[in-house]
């Protein structure tokens, strides 16, 4: 009899849902099998099998939100096996309390007692017990831990208390100043909870349920913003070249039925100018700097649950068609929520293209820990110019934002006017 945990399916992933159980209590199970898919913070990912038995124990439904390693269910040699309480207690207390079921302990009910008559803080000026996701939710939500009491064991405090405390108003972190005047101001805070459903009302708002995806975008996105010191750089290149460049390759590829997009022919391009620059190609991590002799340009992708940036890697080495093919094919297991861990992990650079949409340019986030990102926008008719006479012209607005802890602006100038001179003379991409 052994337990399956909830795997860590990508590096940034902390607790993932069960999507769907694709084996039923009692279902005989053999290695390889998917047992059930995941969702994640960037995909639904598959879960096997490494074993044969029965799964006789389904410890989640579907639907439910489960931190990593916890017991999600349990494969036995038979399917009349009983299958034994979790080992660890403290996870399962937590399981048990997020899908609302009370479990009993061996010590008595009253040990939290004394807990119950001093709510607001643990005895002796104690850390109050907490799992970690109780913790990520209080700083989510702005409350004070220290004043929520635990409904677990010992009390320990879950993910219920924390949504409860949240609910009622109570336990708000304290305000930055703590004067005498000052803390007058919190006796109107409930006065103004009521005014919140009518403003809603004349908006007709509905709360709608937000992925897991949707909620890892927003957390890292934030992060991005608030730690990472962004600057920008801005060009626009002639594309004319470009234009010929791609369509007399398209044409020598016309029996092979492999087509090059101009994003194809922009990513491989990043990746030539990355080679001349491979300052560039690195991350600040903790402090650190680390430079990567590998070149794995991502490529972002909408899909429904959100934005996802695959990975192309050891870019700089892939033919124009293997570019092509291999973003197709990333792009289709995107949307189908089906991209692996290792097929989104390992970026040194990022491309962002929103010219299908018509956008004449944009700035773009930094994806952390790369070190920057190109925006790219849409192909479009200008008057420029030429030899002294105005002439309409092709032409594309790129911007890079860059980290400045990682990359100085005449670092980033000369990496952009490289990339940009490559791709107004094309050939430069495949020599």
């Amino acid at each position: 009899m052994s337990e399956i945990h909830m795997p860590r399916l990508s590096d940034t992933m902390e607790e993932g849902v069960i999507s769907s159980w694709v084996k039923k209590v009692g279902d005989k199970v053999a290695s390889g099998d998917v047992l059930v898919e995941i969702e994640t913070d960037k995909a639904v990912m598959e879960y096997e099998a490494y074993e044969d038995g029965f799964l006789v124990k389904q410890s989640f439904s579907e639907g439910d939100t489960v931190p990593i390693g916890e017991v999600i269910g349990v494969i036995a040699d038979s399917p009349d096996a009983v299958p034994e309480e979790s080992s660890s207690p403290e996870p399962a207390a937590e399981k048990s309390e997020e899908r609302g079921e009370k479990k009993k302990e061996e010590a008595p009910a009253p040990v939290p007692e004394p807990a119950a008559e001093a709510p607001t803080t643990p005895p002796s000026g104690e850390r109050p017990r907490t799992s970690p996701l109780a913790r990520r939710l209080a700083k989510e939500y702005g409350l004070d831990i220290t004043k929520i009491r635990g409904s677990g064991p010992k009390g320990r405090i879950v993910r219920a208390d924390i949504e409860a405390a949240r609910e009622s108003g109570d336990a708000q972190a304290p305000a930055p100043t703590a004067s005498a005047p000052a803390r007058e101001e919190p006796a109107a805070a409930p006065a103004a909870a009521p005014q919140a459903p009518a403003s809603d009302d004349l908006r007709a708002s509905e709360e709608l349920k937000v992925s897991n995806a949707r909620k890892v975008i927003a957390r890292r996105l934030t992060e991005s913003k608030q730690q990472v010191p962004h600057f920008y750089l801005r060009r626009t290149i002639d594309a004319e070249a470009l234009k010929a460049f791609r369509a007399q390759i398209n044409g020598q590829l016309e029996s092979t039925g492999a087509k090059i997009s101009f994003n194809d022919l922009i990513v491989k391009a990043s990746a030539t100018a990355l080679k001349l620059h491979p300052v560039v190609n690195t991350s600040w991590v903790n402090g650190t700097l680390l430079q990567h002799h590998r070149i794995n340009v991502g490529v972002a992708v909408a899909v429904e649950a959100g934005l996802v940036v695959p990975v192309l890697h050891d870019t700089d080495k892939a033919t124009l068609s293997e570019i092509s093919t291999r973003t197709r094919e990333l792009a289709g297991k995107a949307r189908d929520n089906k991209l692996k861990p290792q097929e989104m992990s390992g970026g040194t650079f990022s491309v962002s293209n929103l010219g299908m949409f018509g956008m004449d340019s944009f700035s773009a986030v930094i994806n952390p820990p790369e070190a920057a990102i190109l925006a790219v926008g849409a192909m479009r008719q200008e008057p420029v110019v030429v030899d002294g006479e105005v002439v309409v012209r092709n032409r594309i607005s790129l911007e890079l934002s860059v980290d400045h802890r990682a990359v100085d602006g005449a670092v980033g100038a000369a990496f952009l006017k490289d990339l940009a001179e490559i791709l107004e003379e094309p050939m430069r991409i495949i020599l």
